[in-house]
Parts: structure tokens; C-alpha cells; sequence
């Protein structure tokens, strides 16, 4: 289970790593091209959730490869969850149906990873 939780947190690591890079250092515009949602949004908003993104994917990994405050691994795939249940709302109102089910994907993953932190094998 402890293998499994790790594939996981890496996983959604590099995901939400590399998609917070882009979102906090792309401008607006040019995301706009992949990712019709950041008109809904202002340039500091969709800032605001890159940097998200990148805090929680190094929270997945690095407090529990280091041993330092491990539970902040469990709180970042949680703060993952919400980030998620927000990217679907959002795409919902904006009848982008095929992105809910890649959201809902990753949520499971998230909430997969604070499960198992938090329950079933934790730090």
C-alpha cells in the first residue's frame, strides 16, 4: 500500500507541478489558448492557482521524504481536492464536460494519497 501511496503522490506531483509552472508564469493570454477557463478569471487569479498547484505538489513529497512535519503531505492532497472540486465547478458552469471527468480523476488521486497519509499507511 505504501508503494502505491508513493506512485500516487508523484504522480500527481509532476502533474500539478508542471501545471502550476505554467499557470503562475504563462501569461493569461497564452493560456487562453489550452485553457478557455482563465477568461473567467483575472491574471492574478490564475496565478494565485498555479502557485497553489506547485505548494501542494512539493507538499506531496517533500515533508514526507524528509520527515519534516510529514503531515503537511496529507494537507497538501487535501488542499488538492478542493483546488479539484473548484476546477469542476468551473467547468460545469462552463459546460466543458470531458475536463469534469480528467478533475474527477485527479480528485480520486488526491483524495487516494490523504486516505492513505492520513489512514491507512501514515507518515
Amino acid at each position: 500500500m505504501n508503494t502505491g501511496i508513493w506512485i500516487a503522490q508523484i504522480l500527481l506531483a509532476l502533474t500539478f507541478g508542471m501545471s502550476g509552472i505554467m499557470k503562475a508564469t504563462q501569461p493569461k493570454e497564452k493560456l487562453a489558448t489550452n485553457m478557455g477557463w482563465v477568461n473567467d478569471f483575472s491574471q492574478n487569479i490564475v496565478r494565485g492557482i498555479g502557485t497553489l498547484e506547485l505548494l501542494a505538489a512539493i507538499g506531496l513529497i517533500l515533508p514526507a521524504l524528509t520527515n519534516i512535519f510529514p503531515v503537511l503531505t496529507p494537507l497538501a492532497a487535501v488542499g488538492l481536492v478542493l483546488v479539484m472540486i473548484g476546477a469542476i465547478l468551473t467547468h460545469i458552469r462552463r459546460k466543458e464536460y470531458p475536463l469534469v471527468a480528467v478533475n474527477l480523476v485527479l480528485l480520486a488521486i488526491a483524495a487516494f494519497i490523504a486516505y492513505g497519509r492520513f489512514v491507512a499507511v501514515p507518515l
